[in-house]
């Protein structure tokens, strides 16, 4: 399974990349493969445990602001593996060339 979220302190005047490097302290610790986007964070695992670093991570940004955010997308294909890096491939094999850099 891949999700890929967003987390969004609301009424806070502090520029996002101080709060949001302590989130990805926190999914690193969690052990799972992931990609920091220019808008989100891409996980892979089970639903549980993509599901924990979720909730873990929305709980850490409240510790930071009393309002916040978490957008979530998730696409479970059965049986397949790697999809982080296998979306981006598929994209670019049907491109004929490497598209991301």
């Amino acid at each position: 399974m891949l999700v890929e979220f967003s987390i969004l302190p609301l009424g806070t005047d502090e520029h996002l990349s101080g709060p949001l490097a302590e989130i990805l302290k926190l999914v690193d610790t969690m052990g799972l493969p992931y990609k920091l986007t220019p808008g989100s964070t891409c996980v892979e695992g089970e639903w549980q445990e993509v599901m924990e670093v979720v909730r873990q991570c929305h709980l850490r940004m409240r510790d930071k602001s009393n309002h916040v955010v978490t957008i979530i997308k998730i696409e479970d294909e059965e049986g397949a593996t790697d999809k982080i890096n296998r979306n981006i491939a598929s994209v670019e094999e049907s491109a004929g060339r490497k598209l991301s850099t």
